[in-house]
Formats: C-alpha cells, structure tokens, sequence
C-alpha cells in the first residue's frame, strides 16, 4: 500500500488543483487556499486508523488546533464571548486530542470501515458543521476540499493494490479494501451506518439547532432542498 509521504504528496498536488478551480470559479483567495489546504492535510486522515501511530498522531494533533479555529464563526453565531470561545476551544481541542485518539487507538482496525465511502461521507458532513459560513457556496467549496482529500487517500490505496507482472494485472488481497461501502465486521457496519445517519440528522437539523439560540439567518440554507436550490442556482450561473 501507499506510504504517509506518497498520500501527502497525492492530497496536497489534488489541493492545488482543488485551490486553482476554486480561483477560477470566482472564489476568494483565502477561501482557495483554506480549501486547498484542508485537501492535503485530509489525505492523512483514512490513516487514523493506521498500526504505526504516525498518522494518528498527526493528524489529531493538527485538528485539535486547527478545527477550534474553524469553528470560529460558529461560536460567534452561539452568542459567546471571546473567553467562552477560548474555553470551548480549549474543549474542543482535548476531546480530540484525547478523547477521539484514544477512541482510535483503541476501537479501529487498519483498513476497517474508517477507510470506505461512508466515512468519507461522515467526514464531509462533520466538515460542514464545523465550517458554519454566511455564503453557502464557500462552505461546500471548504468542505469539498475535506472530502476530496480523504477519498485521494482510498483512491492511492487502491491503485496500490494492482500490480502489473510480465503484461497482466494483479490484485492484492488489500484490493477493494478501500473504496467501500461496508466490511467484513458486522458490527463495525452498523456502527458506521448508526454515526452516518446520526450526523446526517445534524446537518439536516442545522438551521433549526441554531435558531434555538436566537441566530435566524434565512440567507443560510440548511435543509436538503435548500442545499440543492442554492447548488442548482450557483452551477447556472457558472455555467454562463
């Protein structure tokens, strides 16, 4: 399979493509280099999972200061002050230092279904409610670089489970071990499916979480529809 370094360098060369179709596209410069930058550092993260440690450490490491940092706008829309934005920060960062390492280090197998599509899937939606944003379109633009980055990690994986010997193709065991939609483990499966349909409810429920706070912004679709209405409408006028 593909080593740490060789998925890096796949997920940050695809972060730069992902950050240049983004300036093209009309985006902000920042928001193109963010994108881009959460494509290469998400193209650890099908690793977590992984015997060596590296990855794992990595990459709970980065995300323990980097995603209180995204959460920013928010804990802004939550109402809370600038010292009860650093004390959930500061939670946010030891839940997943620690706690979620721990969960990883303890409950996940290597090539388990944290690498598959629906944890891709998972990934994309944690994405999106932690990146809260006024314009839609540059919340999926950033989220799309969180998923496009994991899944270049399952893609490497399986092109490294083909060998070609003396003109014929050969696939490793590992084959198809990656790009799936359930495994071998039963109870892993239910797991995985329980967590997807959990934050499914979330993203869908969003606008309506975050008008118990008092935050009503009509402007942010949240729900199914809404979010294909604003894709269908943006993709028209891109289109142009």
């Amino acid at each position: 399979m593909a080593d740490f370094k060789s998925h890096m360098t796949v997920s940050t060369a695809t972060g730069v493509v992902l950050g240049a179709a983004g300036y093209q596209l009309g985006m902000p410069i920042t928001t193109c280099l963010l994108g881009g930058g959460l494509c290469s550092v998400s193209g650890m993260l099908p690793d977590l999972d992984s015997d060596s440690g590296r990855p794992l450490r990595e990459a709970t490491t980065l995300g323990a200061a980097v995603v209180p940092m995204l959460m920013v706008e928010r804990f802004e829309k939550l109402g809370l002050d600038h010292e009860s934005m650093v004390l959930a920060a500061a939670l946010v960062y030891i839940t997943i230092r620690f706690l979620l390492a721990e969960v990883f280090r303890r409950y996940t197998v290597h090539r388990g279904m944290w690498h598959s599509l629906p944890a891709a899937i998972i990934v994309g939606m944690f994405a999106f409610l932690v990146m809260s944003s006024e314009d839609i379109t540059v919340r999926l633009f950033k989220t799309s670089g969180v998923v496009v980055g994991f899944l270049s990690h399952l893609i490497l994986d399986e092109i490294w489970s083909i060998d070609f010997r003396r003109g014929r193709y050969a696939f490793k065991r590992s084959f198809g071990t990656a790009l799936k939609l359930w495994g071998n483990n039963r109870w892993a499966n239910y797991v995985t499916y329980t967590k997807l349909a959990v934050i499914s409810v979330l993203v869908y429920q969003d606008d309506g979480f975050m008008t118990r706070f008092g935050v009503q912004n009509p402007d942010v679709p949240h729900t199914a529809r809404e979010l294909w209405s604003v894709i269908y409408q943006n993709s028209e006028q891109w289109l142009k």
